[in-house]
C-alpha cells in the first residue's frame, strides 16, 4: 500500500516539477480528502447462472479495488466509470469496494449481495412523497432472494424503468408533473421469475412553505420602516389589498409567522396614507421575503408610488427561484432610475409580477438603514466600547480617577501616550467589578499603538496583596483584536477589577470594546432569540420548535403556563454538546407576570435524563440570573441546556440565555 501510494504521489511530482521551485512543497496533497460516499451498483443476469455485473461508485474517487466475497483469491482494479463481471454461486456475499483518490488514500464499504435462483419472496414496497422537495418520490424495497429491483415511474414519453436500485435502498425519483401514476416496482434476483408491486400513487407538488421565513436581526426602531413584518412594528396600512388589486390575498400563518399568501397574482396594491404617506428617504435598503413553488418562473417586482408628486419607480426581484424562502436585498438607489423623485411621502406600495404567479407567499417587507445601535456585547463589564466615555473606567483603583477617553470619526476609545518608561502598573485603565475565585474568565479587547510594544491585561484584586492572573501582549499599528483565558483560582472579590497596565514601555497605547465573560464563551446558539426560535426546541422533540415573541425590536422566548402540572410539562431546551465532568456557567435573563419558580440547567436529552438544574424565582422585573452546574454523572454531544416551567401557572418570558463551559 505505501509502495501505492508513493507511485500516486510521484506521477503528480512529475506533472508539477516544472512549476515548482525549491521553496515550493507539495504537503498540500496530504490534504487532499479520503473518498466518500462509496457504493456498488449490482445486476444481475436474470438466467439462473449466477452472473453479477458490478459497478463501483464514489465521491472523490479516482481509481477501486473490487473483492468478489467468494472463494476468489484477488481483487480487480477499475478506474472510476468501469464495472466488473464476475459468476457467482447462489449465496450470500460481501463484496468490499476499496476506493482511491488521487494521491492513493483509501477508504472502504461493505456491501451485501444476494445471489439466489429462487424466484423473489416477500416483497414489501413503500412509497410516499418527500415532505420537503416538490414532486418526489422515495422508493425503497426489501424482498427474500432478491439482489435488487426496477422502478416503473407510469409516466408517458418516458423510458421505463427509469432505474434499477439495489434491493433495500432508496430511490429518490422526481417527478417533472405532479399528478396519479400507475407505478411498479420489478424485484429481481438471479433467477428468471421476478416479483411485481404495482399501485396507483398521487405524486404531490407542495403549493406552501414548509417552515416559517427567516427571522429578521433585531434593529433599532430609528433604523427600519416595516410594512409587514412580525419582527418590527408595522406601519399602518389604510388599505390592504386595494379594491383595485388583481389577486387573491389571504393573510394567514407558516409555523405561527404571518405571511400573505398571494393566488393568481397580477398586482397586490396597498395605500399607505394619502395624506402624509410614510418617509422612507434615509432608507438605505428594502427587504422581502418571498415563497413560490418550484418551477414559477414570473418575474416579480416591488412598485413605490408617490401620488403627491405622481411619482413612481419599479425595482425587480431578480431572478425566480422556487421551492425555498428567497431573502432579497434592494438597493434604495435602484429606485432612483424612475421619476421618483420624493421619497418623502410614499403613498402607495405594488408587488407586480409578469403574468399571473399561482400561487406567492409574502413575509418580512420592510426598508431599514445601517443600525445605528452598537452590536458590542461587553458581557460582565459596563460600557467596554467606551462610547458613554470614561463611565466606569478608571485609573488604577482609584474611584475618583477617570480615565481619559478620545473620539475620532465618531468612535470613542481609551487612549493614552506613555512618555516614560517605568513599573507597569505605574500607566493604568482598570474597571472594577466582581471576580469569582475559581473560575475561568475571556478577556477580549482591541488594542494598536503608534508602534510595536508590549502592555499586561488581565484580572485582579483592588486591593490587599493585588493578586491577579495578568499576562503580556504585544500590540503593533494595526488594530487588532486579542483575546485571554484567565484564572482566578487563587483569588476574588466584589470589588475586582479587569486592569491593562501599561507604563513599562513608551508609546501611544489605545483600547477599545472591552468584554469580560465567565468561561471559555456561550456555547449556546441564538441566545438572545433574534434569530427566532433557530436551534431552540420544545423538550427534545427536533420537530417542535419553541414559541418566541417579538415585542418592539426584541424578540425572546414566551409562554403561558395555564395548567400546573409536572415542571418539564413545559419546557424550552436547545441541544448541544455537555462534557463529562466538567463545570458550566448559566445565565439567562427571565421575568413573568408575577413571581412563580422554573427550573434551570444541564442535562442529557434521552435515556435517564441526568440532569443538574435547580429551582429559580422569577418576578415581573427583568433580572439576569446566574448559576453554577456539574456534569460529573453525565455528557453527550447532543446533550441540553433546559428550563422546565410547567409546575406553576403563569406567563415566563426568556432571553439572552448564555451557556460557557468553566
Amino acid at each position: 500500500m505505501k509502495y501505492l501510494k508513493t507511485i500516486y504521489k510521484a506521477i503528480i511530482l512529475l506533472i508539477f516539477v516544472s512549476a515548482c521551485t525549491e521553496s515550493e512543497n507539495l504537503d498540500f496533497l496530504d490534504n487532499i480528502p479520503v473518498p466518500t460516499n462509496i457504493a456498488a451498483t449490482y445486476n444481475i443476469s436474470q438466467d439462473n447462472t449466477g452472473v453479477v455485473t458490478i459497478t463501483p461508485t464514489a465521491e472523490g474517487a479516482t481509481s477501486f479495488d473490487v473483492y468478489y466475497g467468494d472463494a476468489t483469491a484477488t481483487s480487480v482494479k477499475l478506474e472510476q466509470g468501469k464495472k466488473t463481471v464476475h459468476t457467482y454461486a447462489e449465496g450470500n456475499y460481501d463484496v468490499k469496494v476499496v476506493a482511491y483518490n488521487s494521491v492513493g488514500k483509501t477508504a472502504e464499504f461493505i456491501q451485501p449481495l444476494v445471489v439466489s435462483f429462487q424466484a423473489p419472496q416477500n416483497l414489501m414496497v413503500t412509497v410516499a412523497n418527500d415532505a420537503s422537495v416538490s414532486k418526489q418520490l422515495n422508493i425503497k424495497a426489501t424482498a427474500d432472494f432478491a439482489a435488487m429491483y426496477d422502478f416503473y415511474s407510469g409516466e408517458a414519453d418516458v423510458s421505463q424503468p427509469v432505474a434499477t436500485v439495489n434491493i433495500g435502498e432508496v430511490l429518490k425519483y422526481q417527478y417533472k408533473e405532479a399528478g396519479t401514476y400507475d407505478i411498479k416496482v420489478v424485484a429481481k434476483g438471479g433467477a428468471i421469475a421476478t416479483a411485481e408491486y404495482t399501485v396507483n400513487f398521487e405524486v404531490t407538488e407542495i403549493l406552501a412553505p414548509l417552515k416559517a421565513a427567516p427571522t429578521p436581526p433585531k434593529r433599532d426602531a430609528a433604523d427600519v420602516i416595516s410594512i409587514f413584518s412580525d419582527a418590527y412594528t408595522n406601519v399602518t396600512l389604510n388599505e390592504l389589498p386595494t379594491s383595485w388589486s388583481l389577486t387573491g390575498f389571504d393573510a394567514t400563518t407558516i409555523e405561527n409567522n404571518n405571511v400573505w399568501k398571494l393566488s393568481n397574482l397580477d398586482f397586490l396594491g396597498m395605500v399607505t396614507n394619502y395624506d402624509n404617506g410614510i418617509d422612507i428617504s434615509s432608507m438605505e435598503k428594502l427587504h422581502i421575503d418571498y415563497w413560490v413553488p418550484t418551477e414559477t418562473t414570473n418575474e416579480l417586482s416591488i412598485k413605490i408610488v408617490n401620488t403627491v408628486d405622481s411619482g413612481e419607480a419599479v425595482a425587480s426581484l431578480g431572478t425566480t427561484a422556487g421551492g425555498s424562502w428567497q431573502s432579497i436585498e434592494i438597493d434604495m438607489a435602484v429606485f432612483d432610475g424612475g421619476n421618483l423623485a420624493n421619497k418623502n411621502k410614499i403613498t402607495q406600495i405594488l408587488i407586480d409580477s409578469d403574468g399571473l404567479a399561482g400561487i406567492v407567499y409574502i413575509a418580512n417587507f420592510y426598508f431599514y438603514k445601517a443600525s445605528t445601535v452598537s452590536s458590542f456585547d461587553d458581557g460582565l463589564l459596563i460600557n467596554g466600547d467606551f462610547e458613554n466615555g470614561s463611565d466606569s473606567w478608571i485609573v488604577g483603583v482609584d474611584n475618583n480617577a477617570p480615565v481619559s477617553v478620545v473620539t475620532n470619526g465618531g468612535n470613542t476609545y481609551y487612549s493614552a501616550d506613555v512618555t516614560a518608561a517605568g513599573n507597569s502598573y505605574d500607566v493604568n485603565v482598570s474597571q472594577k467589578l466582581e471576580i469569582l475565585q475559581g473560575k475561568t474568565y475571556t478577556l477580549t479587547f482591541d488594542a494598536w499603538s503608534d508602534a510595536n510594544r508590549s502592555i499586561i491585561a488581565g484580572i485582579g484584586l483592588s486591593g490587599g496583596d493585588f493578586s491577579n492572573d495578568s499576562k503580556p501582549v504585544n500590540i503593533t499599528a494595526t488594530r487588532t483584536t486579542y483575546s485571554l483565558i484567565l484564572s482566578s483560582t487563587n483569588f476574588g472579590a466584589a470589588d475586582a477589577r479587569v486592569l491593562f497596565d501599561l507604563g513599562a514601555e513608551t508609546g501611544l497605547v489605545n483600547i477599545d470594546n472591552v468584554s469580560l465573560i465567565i468561561g471559555t464563551g456561550n456555547i449556546v446558539t441564538n441566545g438572545n432569540f433574534e434569530n427566532g426560535n433557530d436551534s431552540w426546541l420544545i423538550g427534545v422533540d427536533d420537530n417542535a420548535p419553541a414559541p418566541v415573541v417579538t415585542n418592539g425590536d426584541n424578540t425572546y422566548y414566551s409562554v403561558d403556563v395555564t395548567a400546573a402540572g409536572n415542571s418539564y410539562d413545559v419546557n424550552l431546551s436547545q441541544k448541544l454538546e455537555i462534557i463529562q465532568g466538567s463545570s458550566y456557567t448559566l445565565t439567562f435573563d427571565a421575568w413573568s407576570e408575577g413571581e412563580r419558580s422554573i427550573i434551570a440547567g444541564i442535562g442529557l436529552s434521552g435515556g435517564d435524563f441526568s440532569s443538574d438544574s435547580k429551582p429559580v424565582n422569577i418576578t415581573a422585573t427583568r433580572t439576569t440570573y446566574t448559576i453554577s452546574l456539574s456534569s460529573d454523572n453525565f455528557g453527550a454531544t447532543d446533550a441540553r441546556v433546559l428550563f422546565d416551567l410547567g409546575a406553576e401557572t403563569g406567563v415566563v418570558n426568556i432571553d439572552d440565555v448564555s451557556l460557557s463551559s468553566n
